[in-house]
């Protein structure tokens, strides 16, 4: 297997996994990939290829977008809200190793919506808006990176 060939390949299920877990910039990785790929082939099928990549990853990212803040908003749960746990997961990822990440995120949304509302249900049923919303957003992110990844794989076997 050539470098061109095995050299995107790493880089997509590399940016796959980051979608997942959210360290890298997954779904640019994987069109990046795609990028790297298309320039090396210098083909019009490449770029061709490169251009309905373009199309899918702005196509999640517009879904990853509209739909968990859509859902988040019916449900009551503020923008403010989600800044102030993305603060509190910054500040648990380096107060507790491995798992401080999550636990601020999840207890910042669960603190402020209680602040806001001061009902323990309220704050719950908010915070559990906001989890399934962020989870929505992943799994929006994700299917866009394996509709490249599988447009890009279909077009490797197909020309190969």
């Amino acid at each position: 297997m050539e470098a061109t060939l095995w050299v995107p390949a790493v880089l997509i299920v590399i940016g796959l996994v980051g979608i997942v877990l959210p360290v890298l910039p997954g779904l640019l990785l994987v069109l990046a990939a795609v990028l790297v790929w298309a320039v090396d082939t210098g083909s019009a099928t490449g770029w061709g290829v490169f251009a309905l990549c373009v199309l899918l990853y702005l196509a999640g990212m517009a879904l990853q977008y509209a739909l968990p803040g859509r859902r988040m908003r019916a449900a009551g749960v503020r923008s403010s809200t989600l800044l102030l746990a993305v603060l509190l997961a910054v500040v648990g990822f380096f107060v507790v190793p491995v798992v401080g990440a999550a636990i601020g995120f999840v207890g910042g949304i669960y603190l402020v919506e209680l602040g806001h509302s001061r009902d323990r249900r309220v704050a719950w049923t908010s915070t559990r808006a906001a989890l399934g919303a962020v989870f929505l957003s992943i799994g929006i992110e994700l299917l866009a990176g394996l509709a490249i990844a599988t447009t890009w794989f279909v077009t490797v076997l197909a020309t190969s």
